[in-house]
């Protein structure tokens, strides 16, 4: 007799092109956990990224704790999202660790500059993409937080980063409470030059950011405390609104000064 195949009831895991193209940022959590093994799952995907001499100059801070997420909701701009993930992780640039290895081992140490920090923070910014792919594949939202770099020298100090370690990028994890669409992208033939970096035209330009006009647009005037922002200064489109609102030459500046100061405190001095 033949026997009937056994069919699977487990969930299908999305193709890493579905799982690309669904990204969401994810601002709202469900309260449920991630479980111990699924994260350890995720963050085993996550160190698989290439490193520059698969040196592996990064950390990876796992916080859960509430009080810690508390600690950090100032310095991550009060950000919704860090009180209601349930974990925050915090990609790092590290040669605090490589630099300890290389004393104990009477090897010379050439890691104490710029351009070391720079190495480390794209290995550190490969890991945390590898994990969100992996993240999102298992069903977890994420959402990127720029404050990590901007604010850097708070978050270092609550996360009681040694010197050689610097807080890059980081983002909230968890089970997702909403289910936004998809935000709109730049047209591929806008992004992608061949063979070499090709002038855009004037009207070039408006093409290329005709369809984010209307969409960014639409966005920001359907949340309340955006439109408000939009209202408030009296902007006429969206470029205005990015460069005179949202993200100010003075806050910019302010920023960079902070990173450049954490740097030199990290010893990653400018030469």
């Amino acid at each position: 007799m033949q026997s009937t195949p056994t069919v699977s009831t487990a969930p299908a895991i999305p193709s890493v092109y579905e799982t690309i193209t669904r990204h969401r940022s994810i601002r709202s959590y469900c309260p449920d956990p991630v479980p111990e093994e699924l994260l350890t799952r995720i963050l085993e995907a996550g160190i698989r990224a290439s490193s520059s001499g698969n040196m592996q100059t990064y950390s990876v801070i796992v916080t859960r704790d509430r009080g810690l997420r508390e600690a950090l909701y100032v310095p991550h701009m009060e950000q919704n999202m860090v009180l209601d993930a349930p974990v925050l992780l915090t990609f790092c640039a590290d040669f605090h660790r490589m630099r300890r290895w290389l004393a104990l081992s009477d090897a010379p140490d050439g890691f104490d500059n710029f351009m070391s920090f720079i190495v480390a923070a794209i290995d550190a910014i490969l890991v945390s993409q590898n994990v969100a792919l992996a993240a999102e594949a298992e069903g977890l939202g994420i959402c990127y937080m720029g404050s990590t770099l901007a604010n850097c020298d708070q978050i270092g100090a609550i996360l009681q980063l040694p010197e050689g370690v610097v807080p890059v990028v980081g983002f909230s994890l968890g089970y997702p409470a909403e289910d936004p669409a998809p935000r709109d992208r730049l047209p591929l033939d806008g992004l992608v030059h061949q063979e070499t970096y090709q002038a855009y035209s004037d009207a070039r330009i408006r093409e290329i950011y005709a369809e984010r006009e209307i969409k960014g647009r639409e966005r920001y005037m359907s949340v309340p405390r955006l439109r408000r922002l939009v209202e408030e200064h009296g902007v006429e489109n969206l470029a205005q609104l990015y460069s005179s609102v949202k993200y100010t030459r003075a806050s910019h500046e302010e920023f960079s000064r902070r990173v450049l100061d954490y740097l030199q405190t990290q010893d990653f001095p400018l030469p």
